[in-house]
């Protein structure tokens, strides 16, 4: 069979990435092409995401009297739109294709962010404006799941890891993009008379909150031209519903799930909620001249310590992260300040950073496990099946099993910002919350040490075969 790439238009009809002479002549510079169209696009969508984290903590600066609590609800509605529509975008690439969906979910991006621009301009903007305006922000959220799945077609087994890090890794920094941009772009007419008036603030000074959403608008514009005429289908990427449902009957699913909230639920949860959190317990600290720093703190850890899990095993890197999540947790709690007085920021701050940390080296971590775990399953499962097809099965499960519980941990971008609102509500204070997040990584920590990482525990005696025969890291699905 010939090397070369068999195309019509921008679909390609033979794609065959597991061939090293196919890949080499063609298909690694076609799939490299793909993954860094996909990397700026998914970046936007995250950057999106998040945006809602800066803009309620200056609403009030410029006339807008919603309670703390309101503009936790405004920080967290995106968390629940995007966490719900990646259960949805997670199968939209079998049906329409990775270059019509980045396209379609890319342009999807100027919803949100041209509606906050104009609705931010009129203080007399009714709330539940605002509140759609949110929910319209988890389109970005929804992208990451339908992007990994694009981009898992188009790379050989043996270096799916690494781009599938990229991709996640890369387009995770779009929170911190976001959390030092829009600072920035608020404070100056960017957009000339276009952009509209600034808002007059009580010190004499002013701002272009609309700002927050317009500075995308250039760029998604850019990013969905880009996608159309640059990004590939592939012919052959199909897998049925019925297939990937498969998965719902699996118990490790659900675990994986819990875990993986507990990792990726927590850097996106916090990364909402820290702005307003910062702001509402230390309000005499500029809090949009720090908050960007957890963010890249978290994505960061996720694409440089990969190597820890495959080194050490997935199971026991995960145990000893969630181990430190609880001692990160406590040590914030003994920062804040109490009944509004006391606290200290620096404290409150270096905890925070660990926590950020420690979520993107157990967002690694626990997807490095799902494989590990999906191969024995299988296995047990279905001993009658012969070593390749229980291989192609696993993998597949393996496949949707890292799409679902993406979308479930992403429901942390709701429930954390939410939680605080409610605890400061209900007390006074985000203690409650902070002591609910603490008791789940108790839990999420037994949960790794009694099913996995214990004398006995399913990934056991495969961990530490690692130290003498560790996997290779580009076997691993990062998301």
């Amino acid at each position: 069979m010939a090397n070369s790439t068999p195309t019509k238009g921008h679909v390609l009809a033979d794609w065959r990435p597991e061939e090293a002479d196919f890949w080499q002549s063609s298909g690694k510079k076609i799939a490299n092409r793909n993954l860094w169209i996909s990397i700026p696009a998914l970046l936007l969508a995250f950057s999106v995401w998040m945006v809602w984290s800066v803009v309620v903590a200056k609403m009030p600066a410029i006339g807008f009297e919603f309670s703390v609590d309101q503009r936790f609800w405004l920080a967290a509605l995106p968390g629940l739109s995007g966490a719900t529509l990646r259960i949805f975008y997670s199968f939209m690439i079998p049906i329409f294709g990775g270059r019509l969906w980045t396209t379609i979910s890319t342009a999807s991006l100027l919803v949100p962010a041209l509606g906050i621009g104009f609705a931010i301009q009129n203080p007399e903007t009714p709330y539940i404006v605002f509140m759609l305006l949110a929910l319209a922000c988890g389109f970005g959220g929804g992208n990451f799941a339908s992007s990994m799945a694009n981009i898992a077609y188009f790379f050989p087994k043996k270096e799916k890891g690494n781009a599938l890090a990229l991709n996640a890794g890369l387009g995770n920094l779009g929170v911190s993009v976001m959390q030092f941009l829009v600072p920035i772009a608020i404070t100056a007419g960017v957009f000339g008379a276009l952009g509209g008036e600034p808002q007059q603030l009580a010190d004499g000074s002013e701002l272009w909150l609309q700002n927050a959403g317009f500075v995308w608008v250039p760029f998604i514009v850019v990013a969905t031209l880009a996608a159309w005429f640059g990004m590939n289908d592939i012919a052959d990427a199909k897998a049925s519903l019925s297939d990937q449902m498969s998965i719902l009957k699996r118990t490790h699913n659900w675990i994986m799930c819990v875990l993986y909230t507990g990792t990726f639920g927590s850097f996106i949860g916090y990364a909402a909620g820290f702005p307003l959190l910062i702001k509402t317990q230390f309000p005499d600290v500029n809090a949009l001249s720090f908050a960007f720093l957890g963010p890249l703190v978290g994505a960061l850890s996720r694409a440089a310590t990969g190597w820890v899990s495959d080194k050490w095993g997935g199971g026991r890197v995960t145990f000893w992260v969630f181990l430190g999540m609880i001692a990160s947790v406590w040590g914030v709690l003994q920062f804040l300040p109490s009944g509004g007085e006391g606290g200290n920021f620096w404290g409150f701050f270096a905890c925070f950073m660990a926590l950020f940390f420690l979520t993107g080296v157990g967002n690694a971590s626990t997807f490095q496990m799902i494989p590990s775990i999906m191969r024995k399953e299988i296995a047990r499962l279905m001993p009658t099946l012969d070593g390749a097809a229980q291989l192609k099965t696993a993998e597949r499960e393996s496949a949707a099993i890292i799409a679902f519980t993406s979308a479930i941990a992403a429901y942390g971008a709701f429930f954390i910002p939410k939680a605080y609102g409610t605890s400061i509500s209900m007390t006074g204070a985000p203690h409650g919350a902070l002591w609910a997040f603490l008791g789940f990584y108790v839990i999420c920590l037994a949960l790794t040490f009694l099913v996995y990482s214990r004398r006995g525990g399913m990934l056991f005696d495969l961990e530490r075969g690692r130290e003498t025969a560790p996997t290779p890291a580009n076997d691993v699905q990062q998301g």
